[in-house]
C-alpha cells in the first residue's frame, strides 16, 4: 500500500508548477513570444561569467576522480571556509566551516532545519503570504505551520500577531526577506524588536525558539535598502541560503545551513542539522559547484536589469490602474486582483496569455504574484494584454 499523503502531494503539485507547465504547453503551439509567463521564480539573468569561467577551468584542470567524486557529508572544508569568510567579510562575525552544512539548495536547507530542530507535534509560524512549499516541509516533518498575516498596509512583521502566536509547542519561526512574494526587506528595528519577543518567549516556557531566516534572495535589493544580517538580532537563528537566485543557479541546486556560535549549544544543534542531512538524503551537495562556489563565493548579483524589470512592470501596471506593492527585493511583484476570487482572476488573465499566479496558496486571498525575472521585452510586450484584462473588469 503506498502512502496516502505522498500520493496526495504528487498527485496535487504546486499552483505555481502546474501554471509554468501550461506556459510550456503555450509556448509550444503558439510561440514563446505570444505568452507573457510570469509564474517562476526562474532568473533570466545569466549566470556571471566567473561561474562559467571556473566550470572550464575545473573540468579542464582537475582529475574526473575529485572532481565528480563524493565529498565529506557537510562539504568539502575548503569550500565551507571560503563561505565562512565571506560572511565575516561582510557581517564582522566569527564563523568557520564548523558552522556551515553544504545542501542541495535552500529546499533542503529548510527541509533540514525544520526535522533537525522539531519533534512530532511542534510548531512553526509563518509570516504569510509565504511560499507554499513552507507548509508541505513543515507537515512532512510531522509538525504543524503557524500562520500569521503581515500587516494588510506595509507587508511587513505585525509583531503583536506573531507574539500572540507562540505557544509552549511553538519551535521555530520562518521569515524570508527580502520576501516571495510581496518583495518585503524587513527593517532592522522590527528584526531587534522580534528577537525580544522571542528571547521573552525562551524564558517563558522553558526552551530554545529557533528563528529560521531563509536567504535566497539577499543580494537582490533596490535603491541602496541594506538587508539586516538576522544572527545579529537573535542568537537563536539558522540561516538557509541558495545560490538559485544571486549566481542565476537554480537548477544546480546547491546552497548551505547555518549554524553559528551564538546558538545555544550550537555543535549539538549542528550534528543534528547533519542528522537530518543525512536521514534525509542531503548529504555531499553537488561536488563540482561546491568547488564553483568556492571560487565565486563573492560575484555580485546583477540588480540592474531586475531593477529595470521591477520598474517597467510595477510602472506599466500602476499607470494602468492596477494596484501593485512596490517591490524592495526579491523579483516579484505582488498586485491585487480585480476581483475577490484571485484564482477566477488568474483563469480568466490566461485568456490574454498573461500567466500570474493566485495568492490563496501563498496563504491570502485576493492577490496575484508576477515574477518579473523574465525577458524585459516579456514585460513590455505584456502590458497591453494586461491593459485589455482590466478594460474587461471596467466595462
Amino acid at each position: 500500500m503506498i502512502n496516502q499523503h505522498m500520493y496526495e502531494l504528487g498527485s496535487a503539485p504546486s499552483a505555481i508548477r502546474e501554471l509554468f507547465a501550461y506556459g510550456l504547453e503555450r509556448k509550444a503551439q503558439i510561440g514563446a513570444d505570444k505568452v507573457f509567463d510570469f509564474s517562476l521564480g526562474n532568473p533570466s539573468i545569466p549566470a556571471p561569467k566567473a561561474v562559467a569561467d571556473a566550470l572550464i577551468d575545473l573540468v579542464s584542470t582537475v582529475p574526473a576522480d575529485k572532481l565528480h567524486g563524493y565529498t565529506p557529508a557537510q562539504g568539502t572544508p575548503a569550500v565551507r571556509t571560503a563561505i565562512a569568510d565571506s560572511l565575516n567579510r561582510r557581517f564582522r562575525t566569527e564563523y568557520t566551516a564548523a558552522n556551515l552544512y553544504m545542501t542541495c539548495g535552500a529546499a533542503a536547507s529548510l527541509n533540514i532545519c525544520f526535522n533537525a530542530i522539531s519533534n512530532p507535534g511542534d510548531e512553526f509560524i509563518v509570516v504569510a503570504p509565504y511560499f507554499p512549499e513552507y507548509r508541505v516541509w513543515i507537515e512532512n516533518a510531522k509538525c504543524t505551520c503557524v500562520e500569521v498575516l503581515a500587516r494588510e498596509d506595509n507587508f511587513q512583521l505585525d509583531l503583536a500577531a506573531i507574539e500572540a502566536a507562540i505557544t509552549p509547542a511553538t519551535k521555530g519561526m520562518v521569515i524570508n526577506t527580502p520576501n516571495n512574494p510581496v518583495g518585503s526587506v524587513y527593517p532592522a528595528s522590527d528584526l531587534a524588536a522580534l528577537g525580544s519577543i522571542l528571547r521573552k518567549k525562551e524564558l517563558e516556557y522553558g526552551h530554545a525558539i529557533y528563528l529560521i531566516a531563509d536567504e535566497p534572495y539577499r543580494e537582490i535589493v533596490y535603491d541602496g535598502l541594506d538587508v539586516p544580517w538576522v544572527p545579529g538580532f537573535y542568537e537563536n537563528t539558522l540561516v538557509c541560503y541558495s545560490y538559485s537566485k544571486s549566481l542565476s543557479l537554480p537548477g544546480e541546486r546547491i546552497g548551505y545551513v547555518l549554524v553559528p556560535q551564538t546558538a545555544d549549544d550550537w555543535q549539538r544543534v549542528y550534528a543534528a542539522v547533519a542528522g537530518a542531512g543525512r536521514a534525509l538524503g542531503f548529504v555531499c551537495a553537488p561536488a563540482i559547484f561546491q568547488s564553483v562556489i568556492e571560487r565565486c563565493v563573492d560575484e555580485p548579483s546583477d540588480v540592474a536589469a531586475y531593477k529595470e524589470n521591477r520598474d517597467a512592470l510595477y510602472g506599466g501596471l500602476t499607470e494602468l490602474g492596477y494596484e501593485c506593492v512596490a517591490p524592495q527585493g526579491a523579483f516579484y511583484l505582488w498586485v491585487r486582483s480585480l476581483e475577490p476570487d484571485a484564482t477566477a482572476f488568474a483563469e480568466r488573465a490566461k485568456a490574454h496569455e498573461l500567466l500570474i499566479v493566485p495568492s490563496d496558496s501563498f496563504g491570502a486571498k485576493g492577490w496575484v504574484r508576477l515574477g518579473y525575472c523574465v525577458s524585459h521585452d516579456t514585460i513590455v510586450n505584456s502590458l497591453p494584454a494586461f491593459a485589455e484584462l482590466k478594460a474587461e473588469y471596467d466595462a
